[in-house]
């Protein structure tokens, strides 16, 4: 099983219209060359089709989704929509974008249905139990206070690393647990993984960085 590193391109102006395009090439060439990284881009939703499409050896997900019916539901980002645009999965209940945790429950099992994963996401080891019983492809853990501070959840709070893998497998051996929050350096990343996690969740450090490429591959290297 690969390693994962999952890239949340927010609605940064950094990765947003032209910007963000160069970003996913950046995850796609890096993705390449990547030999234990499955290496994972979750771009703006306007831009999810064409990112899928030029998808090759990286992995494009959506940001969100959403339990709405097909309908009335404007403004909705349907699995039925994400799966037609050619993204292979999704983020759900992102500390900016959260849901109740039926809904979450309900886009899981739409995803699963027609064939796409979900990350789902939890502010605090009691909310990953509760999205792992779910059986999502994954569960990551991030503190909303350490999002986008540059401090990583595994030098900060080593604790909750090992806290949320262990009752992650413990309650669904199945999901994936993913750490994230100021994940910003490979040492970050081999950190996460010395303390027993299947991957990581950034965001902010990636869409930044001078040289995204090198980070990236850098971090896909710390995977181990």
């Amino acid at each position: 099983m690969k390693r994962v590193i999952a890239l949340n391109l927010k609605t940064y102006a950094e990765s947003t219209g032209e910007a963000g395009e160069k970003l996913c090439e950046v995850v796609e060439k890096v993705a390449e060359n990547a030999k234990t990284a499955e290496i994972i881009a979750c771009p703006q939703a306007p831009f999810l089709a064409q990112a899928a499409k030029k998808s090759k050896h990286s992995i494009v997900f959506a940001q969100s989704c959403d339990a709405a019916k097909p309908g009335q539901s404007t403004g909705a980002v349907l699995p039925e929509a994400v799966k037609a645009s050619g993204a292979k999965g999704t983020l759900v209940n992102h500390s900016e974008k959260k849901i109740v945790h039926e809904q979450a429950k309900e886009v899981v099992e739409r995803c699963a249905k027609l064939g796409l994963r979900v990350i789902a996401c939890a502010d605090t080891v009691s909310e990953a139990v509760a999205l792992a019983k779910f059986s999502p492809w994954a569960v990551a853990v991030e503190p909303p206070e350490l999002i986008g501070s540059g401090i990583s959840v595994s030098s900060a709070r080593p604790d909750v690393v090992v806290e949320s893998v262990r009752e992650i497998k413990r309650t669904n051996p199945n999901v994936l647990a993913l750490v994230g929050a100021g994940v910003s350096t490979a040492g970050d990343v081999a950190k996460s993984i010395e303390l027993g996690a299947d991957g990581v969740l950034l965001a902010s450090a990636f869409v930044k960085s001078k040289e995204p490429a090198k980070l990236l591959a850098e971090m896909a290297e710390a995977l181990g």
